[in-house]
């Protein structure tokens, strides 16, 4: 038997089809995996709580604008696969 739950704008849709304490982890997993190798926002330092780039802003779940913003100014590009492309630096 298949339900669909209502999703309205304000429900994620990963927070409807998972459990939360299941979605909760994945969402953390997606932002230490891109920290860890330096993916998009993660590949410049916050200017707002100072932590270099690589790591995680110090508030918890989410990344302060001023390093989207700076990031937005000079976006770098990674490749597909981040641990051969780091194995090779």
């Amino acid at each position: 038997m298949n339900v669909r739950l209502p999703v309205s704008p304000q429900t994620s849709s990963l927070s409807v089809l998972i459990p939360s304490p299941v979605a909760d982890a994945a969402h953390d997993a997606a932002h230490e995996t891109a920290a860890r190798f330096r993916h998009g926002v993660y590949s410049v330092p916050c200017m707002k709580c100072h932590v270099p780039a690589g790591e995680l802003c110090l508030a918890r779940r989410t990344v302060h604008a001023a390093r989207r913003n700076l990031y937005r100014q000079n976006p770098k590009s990674t490749g597909l696969v981040p641990l051969l492309v780091g194995r090779g630096r």
